[in-house]
């Protein structure tokens, strides 16, 4: 019997654009982020990165306390909602 992959959720969603939108801010591109977390010691590519921000790949808890801390924020800052941003804002990203 096959197995379908698990859908990532809105929560999920929520993490991607969040990650995506706080790299943005910080201005680094895929590559650096990536390299900040492998040298946090959590190896990532700027393909698996890529793919996290795209929902095209699942985040594990230990990816994002490592991504979280190569941005400087808590890593609850990807799971919550931005307080000044509405949900109609993540839509058009």
């Amino acid at each position: 019997m096959a197995t379908r992959p698990v859908e990532i959720g809105p929560a999920g969603l929520h993490t991607a654009r969040a990650i995506e939108h706080l790299r943005l801010v910080r201005r680094l591109t895929q590559h650096q982020l990536a390299a900040h977390c492998t040298a946090l010691g959590r190896p990532m590519t700027n393909t698996a990165l890529s793919r996290t921000e795209r929902a095209h790949r699942r985040c594990d808890i230990d990816d994002l306390v490592a991504i979280a801390t190569a941005l400087g924020v808590p890593p609850t800052t990807l799971l919550l909602p931005l307080p000044s941003v509405s949900r109609d804002d993540w839509r058009g990203c």
